[in-house]
């Protein structure tokens, strides 16, 4: 499958798929006008990936500084597509990046661990600059 880039803007975060080494990662902030027309794209072809997974070990790097809540709702979609890879067999991992000093990211991040309990997530502070 054809790797998946997608710059990053003032408003929406650098996507970079590379379906073929199963590395992903998102970083930037997550406030777009429609994230649904933002999100729904790279959902679906993340989805088609994931089905093709078979026994494989997929990580996602996530260093979102800020993200608005219907970013919120579609992150919870891609958790969900990951979670569901691996209940299926795959090893899913999930490296949290977040400010040290920013609960608030934390926070969703331990939530997001509570909720999608067959993922393995990585708790990532960072050094504030």
């Amino acid at each position: 499958m054809e790797s998946l880039y997608i710059p990053a803007t003032a408003s929406s975060p650098e996507i970079r798929f590379d379906f073929d080494r199963h590395a992903l990662s998102m970083r930037g902030e997550s406030y777009p006008e429609n994230a649904a027309a933002f999100y729904g794209p790279l959902i679906a072809q993340l989805r088609a990936y994931l089905e093709g997974c078979r026994n494989d070990s997929v990580t996602m790097d996530i260093a979102l500084a800020y993200f608005n809540s219907s970013s919120t709702k579609m992150l919870f979609n891609i958790f969900e597509a990951l979670n569901g890879a691996a209940r299926a067999g795959n090893t899913v991992v999930v490296n949290w990046f977040h400010d040290e000093e920013d609960d608030t990211i934390l926070e969703f991040g331990q939530e997001l661990s509570d909720d999608f309990t067959s993922i393995r997530f990585v708790d990532q502070p960072v050094k504030s600059a």
